[in-house]
């Protein structure tokens, strides 16, 4: 019985590391149909949001089913907790992707673009603590979870010095207010991803029992 709680447990902890690549996936490839103008695989985020989504409903279920099979240990419900938290985070993730996928399909047309403000730059860093904080819940690693927890204040300058860059371009060109709309948009999306990356670090934290 209790071997096959342990390959379940082991079962769901590897659906939420392919949620995180989903989700990772999903944000790299948004920004990229934004950066590049391709629509088609602005598209393919969007329409990958079910599989995701599908997932997430797929842990949830199987940490309830966790929960009510057998009476978890302290150190299991603690993971059972974190994995339906981080699930939650995950999802939310991918649907900024999809967000973004949108607003890439809106400015693939428009000949007026920001053109100083970095926004590979902030999704480089955005992903990075994604990343980080995916390989701390997979390695179980304290140390690197708390590294990403300090890393989210640099997401954050990005952030505002972005919006200040934006909008001074904005106020120098009025045409360009339709897309920079946007654009603001999109950025505060990769500053999300930042803090759901926060929010996966800390729920690893308190999993391991390092909060």
């Amino acid at each position: 019985m209790r071997t096959a709680y342990h390959e379940a447990l082991e079962s769901t902890r590897l659906d939420v590391v392919r949620l995180g690549a989903l989700a990772g996936d999903a944000i790299r490839i948004a920004v990229e149909a934004l950066e590049k103008r391709d629509t088609s695989a602005a598209a393919r985020v969007i329409a990958g949001d079910d599989a995701i989504d599908d997932l997430r409903r797929k842990i949830e279920a199987s940490c309830i089913e966790l929960i009510w099979r057998q009476q978890p240990v302290a150190g299991e419900l603690r993971e059972i907790a974190a994995m339906l938290e981080i699930a939650t985070d995950l999802e939310r993730i991918g649907d900024y992707g999809v967000d973004i996928a949108k607003h890439a399909i809106k400015l693939a047309d428009v000949t007026l673009r920001p053109v100083r403000v970095e926004i590979d730059r902030i999704a480089e860093l955005a992903m990075a603590t994604l990343v980080g904080a995916m390989r701390a819940y997979t390695e179980r690693d304290a140390e690197l979870a708390s590294r990403v927890i300090d890393e989210d204040d640099e997401v954050d300058r990005q952030y505002k010095r972005s919006v200040r860059a934006l909008e001074q371009e904005m106020q120098a060109d009025p045409e360009m207010v339709p897309a920079g709309a946007r654009i603001l948009f999109v950025l505060a999306e990769l500053e999300r991803v930042g803090d759901r990356a926060n929010n996966i670090a800390w729920h690893t934290k308190e999993m391991i029992g390092d909060a």
